[in-house]
């Protein structure tokens, strides 16, 4: 399973990068939301995977004997989705504005010195 998740990630990280390098402003906004999708999933898979136990320590015992899962990269995660949804609302509102006054999402047409009123 870990295995499966490890592709997972590389193939969210190659999507991601390869949508920031295109041209249009909207397929940068789709692969900063894959980017950020691959970063939580490589968080989660650095908490280990334990199927079925709990992360939580019972009182009787000083330290674990089984697999336990990690709840400190579950809680970062819920926070980098929390973040990540408020950079992705910002994108999406500054690229309709952008597009907009210029009448493009071209990089390379927004390139221009000339002031749009």
């Amino acid at each position: 399973m870990e295995i499966l998740l490890a592709i997972m990630v590389g193939t969210l990280y190659a999507a991601g990068i390869y949508m920031i390098l295109r041209r249009s402003l909207v397929k940068l906004i789709i692969g900063i939301i894959l980017l950020g999708n691959g970063a939580n999933l490589l968080i989660f898979l650095l908490g280990r995977i334990a199927k079925g136990q709990p992360p939580i320590i019972p009182e009787a015992s000083k330290t674990f004997l089984e697999a336990y899962s990690d709840p400190l990269p579950q809680a970062l995660i819920l926070t980098a989705i929390v973040i990540s949804f408020g950079l992705q609302s910002f994108a999406i509102i500054l690229v309709k504005r952008a597009h907009k006054v210029v009448k493009t999402d071209d990089l390379d047409e927004m390139n221009a010195t000339d002031e749009y009123s």
